[in-house]
């Protein structure tokens, strides 16, 4: 009908946005954190769509995307070496040894193990983890990667696992059971990202003792509490999305890990969160209720 097809409707710079359109004619705007829905109000992540997104305004808003409690349990999960919890950590520490040794790493317990899993690519921050990464090594800290994307990226991970054939592994492929081995054997999670509607990775670490490092966007903003919140923290975020930070807020991991204590604070507060998909879901209900009571009879 032509009504859609005016400014206000399908047309978006001479050619049509079913995106626009949703956004225009949708009784509610839902994303998946809020930041994000902070966020995609302003020019930088709006897409051309901030305007509108500005213009509806009270009726935008950021539920958080939850966990599966029955896939991601570090005390039920048969993918990981040994079952681990809050009360007995002590599994986690075979799961670090085994992935160590899955890796061609050496088992050292004392050696940081830092991981990302994740698409290869700019949006998730991986040429950050590149840039800071000397300085990493220099602190004695390991890094793995397991993911696929952009080839240049790819080459250049492979490459730095060349360099450092002892200090760096990368798997360059997706595997579903060996994610669940990174998450349970790493000590610190990367989740660097230029932009990050909700990011599922940094609740997975949580979830299992392996505290996320993420920059400060989106719903990791929302879920990952920086050091510098003391008895309130969970994890590591830094701000700009260059390598200095991802180096710094890095080394400040490195700092906190060998402070055993401060690191297995951190590690517990992280486990102690609630992202399972009950307060998501109690607030999809509330809005939908909210829908139901204004709809005309």
């Amino acid at each position: 009908p032509a009504r859609f097809m005016g400014s206000s409707g399908l047309e978006f710079h001479g050619q049509l946005s079913c995106m626009k359109a949703g956004l225009v004619y949708a009784s509610r705007v839902t994303t998946v954190s809020p930041t994000y829905a902070r966020e995609i109000a302003r020019e930088e992540f709006g897409c051309g769509l901030d305007g509108l997104v500005r213009a509806r305004d009270a009726d935008v808003s950021g539920i958080l995307n939850g966990v599966d409690g029955a896939v991601w349990d570090p005390r039920t999960d048969s993918a990981i070496a040994a079952p681990f919890s809050a009360e007995d950590l002590s599994g986690k520490a075979r799961c670090k040894a085994a992935l160590q040794q899955a890796l061609g790493l050496p088992q050292d317990a004392h050696a940081p193990l830092f991981v990302a899993v994740s698409r290869l690519t700019a949006q998730k921050g991986l040429d950050l983890v590149l840039s800071a990464l000397p300085e990493l090594l220099a602190h004695g800290a390991q890094l793995a990667v397991q993911g696929s994307g952009d080839p240049a990226l790819e080459r250049a991970l492979l490459g730095a696992a060349a360099h450092y054939p002892r200090r760096v592994a990368v798997r360059l492929a997706y595997d579903e059971a060996f994610a669940h081995q990174m998450v349970a054997g790493a000590d610190a999670m990367l989740v660097p990202s230029r932009f990050e509607p909700c990011g599922l990775t940094q609740l997975y670490a949580l979830r299992y003792g392996t505290v996320p490092v993420v920059r400060r966007v989106g719903g990791l903003a929302d879920t990952v509490l920086d050091l510098v919140e003391g008895e309130a923290s969970t994890g590591i975020v830094f701000d700009d999305a260059t390598g200095a930070a991802m180096a710094d807020a890095m080394t400040r991991a490195v700092a906190c890990y060998r402070d055993g204590a401060a690191w297995r604070a951190l590690m517990l507060r992280g486990m102690a969160q609630d992202f399972s998909w009950g307060p998501p879901a109690r607030q999809y209900m509330a809005l939908y209720r909210q829908l139901l009571d204004a709809a005309p009879v």
